[in-house]
């Protein structure tokens, strides 16, 4: 009598790709996508809207106004793969806003004072994509925000040399 696995076996084994040829060539190692980071803003940025939903807290109003902020801040997600930067946010609807990094041009990165006390950074960059000219990672941690941007760095210029892509302005 045979068993289940026994019998499954052998059907493994006569499993083979239709085209062998071209799934290798579907897979190539330039197109593998990889995540590199994942993160979300600090709720410090909102700090200064807490202090005065909490002073007005008498009002109502102001007590929904701190749970809406604190939700906005809460649903978004910053995630950078090996090819793309996407921003996922929202509350009741989700939006899901990608950045091919081949069309990042320039980056920054600032603190202002109040992220500066609280060892937080912003980077900013600015892009060729039409829906988002500026793509914003606000309020993240500052010691990562140095190495997170030299990745983006790195990312973009491979990126570009693989896709033999150069950014050209016309001005």
């Amino acid at each position: 009598m045979t068993t289940q696995t026994e019998a499954a076996e052998p059907a493994r084994a006569v499993e083979r790709p239709v085209n062998p040829g071209r799934q290798r060539a579907a897979q190539p190692s330039t197109r593998v996508e990889t995540h590199v980071w994942t993160g979300r803003p600090s709720q410090i940025a909102n700090l200064g809207a807490f202090v005065w939903c909490a002073l007005l807290c008498w009002l109502v109003i102001p007590i929904f106004v701190a749970v809406w902020r604190y939700l906005l801040v809460r649903t978004m997600r910053y995630e950078l793969t090996t090819q793309r930067f996407r921003v996922t946010s929202g509350v009741l609807a989700r939006r899901t806003d990608e950045l091919e990094l081949y069309r990042c041009k320039d980056s920054e990165f600032s603190q202002t004072l109040f992220q500066r006390l609280f060892g937080l950074a912003t980077i900013a960059m600015a892009t060729s994509d039409e829906s988002s000219p500026i793509a914003v990672i606000a309020s993240i941690p500052a010691h990562r925000t140095r190495e997170l941007r030299e990745e983006i760095r790195n990312l973009v210029e491979d990126l570009r040399d693989r896709k033999r892509v150069r950014e050209v302005d016309y001005s």
